[in-house]
């Protein structure tokens, strides 16, 4: 949005700040980063580590007979694409999809496969060596219908896994949204197999497409779990940003309501400023919601009409920090503009509250 609208608006909005000028440009200033390729397009997963952008697809359905899940690497800078990691290993002919990605100390990918599981990525001489490191998530029955003792998914009826965001915490564990099974799994430090760390009906979607646990980060001081619910299991216009307590075995009492979104706004994935600040991207509002340390929206940012790459079902979101500026990801996931698929660059001002990135042998 320019900044004489910002300036406009800013003046009947008490949630949108004056026009704050500085190198980076004006506060919620939209620009493009880069455009991701038309295939496979669908481009959900965001991670920086240095002078690298990586950006993971395709995350949809229908890809049954295309081609292979891709991870875009980006110069920060220069903005130029680098280079094309692409995933090797998945059966083709049936559905295949890449969700989000994170990287550790030592600047190894992690990408959510939901044929494969949880791969990493080593850098090596010019390309990527591919490895496996967590087992794929298990398709849990539902509770309804499961066995006395089995392991299950509190959903009302039978879903099968969509391993969604991943978040590290210091230890090393690796927690994981399964957007279709109202669960938050977690792998172990160094991988392995996934164990189910929070359930609950919370945690349910709802509508033709039940998207429910979403995006997943820790807060900045390294106590709680947050996640988005997009759409709730009660009403599908309504959307949830909860906290856990980050500790062993969480129960359902601990579960602490953030915000609540409403209007069909479905919060997606979220980044936490060394301000305090929760950036939340709003998928089905074309938006980003920026809630303070006590989860009250301060402001939201909008593209302004007519741009040439608007915010289309934004979905991650990553720091780049020199800049002070959020890289957002386009899903396009409503629209499936290909023309929309790419990364938009958003000056807020503010730079990331660091995500743990555990080293491992």
């Amino acid at each position: 949005m320019a900044c004489g609208a910002l300036a406009l608006l800013s003046a009947v909005s008490p949630l949108i700040p004056g026009p704050a000028l500085a190198q980076g440009g004006c506060y919620g200033e939209i620009k493009t980063f880069a455009t991701a390729p038309a295939a496979p397009g669908f481009p959900e997963g965001i991670a920086v580590h240095g002078n690298r952008v990586y950006v993971s697809g395709p995350a949809t359905f229908g890809t049954a007979g295309q081609g292979p899940s891709t991870i875009s690497v980006f110069d920060r800078d220069s903005k130029v694409l680098k280079s094309t990691i692409q995933v090797a290993g998945e059966a083709l002919a049936e559905e295949h999809a890449l969700s989000c990605i994170a990287v550790d100390d030592d600047g190894r990918v992690y990408a959510l496969s939901t044929q494969l599981g949880l791969l990493r990525f080593r850098k090596t001489g010019h390309g990527y060596v591919q490895e496996s490191y967590g087992a794929p998530l298990p398709d849990l029955p539902a509770c309804v219908m499961a066995a006395p003792g089995e392991a299950c998914s509190p959903t009302p009826f039978p879903t099968p896994p969509l391993p969604n965001d991943i978040a590290f915490d210091e230890e090393g564990y690796a927690y994981v949204t399964d957007s279709l099974q109202a669960t938050i799994f977690r792998y172990p430090p160094g991988g392995g197999a996934p164990e189910i760390w929070f359930q609950s009906a919370a945690l349910v979607g709802s509508g033709d497409l039940p998207i429910g646990v979403n995006g997943i980060r820790l807060d900045p001081e390294r106590e709680h779990v947050y996640f988005s619910v997009s759409f709730s299991p009660s009403d599908t216009s309504l959307g949830s940003i909860y906290r856990l307590p980050l500790v062993e075995a969480p129960e359902e009492a601990d579960l602490e309501l953030v915000h609540d979104y409403d209007a069909g706004e479905a919060p997606d994935g979220f980044a936490f400023g060394k301000s305090g600040k929760l950036y939340v991207t709003l998928a089905a509002a074309n938006a980003i919601s920026v809630l303070d340390e006590h989860g009250v929206e301060v402001s939201r940012i909008e593209s302004a009409p007519g741009e040439e790459m608007p915010l289309d079902a934004p979905a991650n979101v990553a720091f780049n920090d020199p800049a002070q500026m959020l890289l957002i990801v386009n899903h396009a996931s409503f629209t499936g503009n290909a023309a929309h698929f790419g990364v938009l660059r958003v000056w807020v001002g503010d730079k990331a509250d660091p995500l743990e990135k555990p080293s491992f042998p």
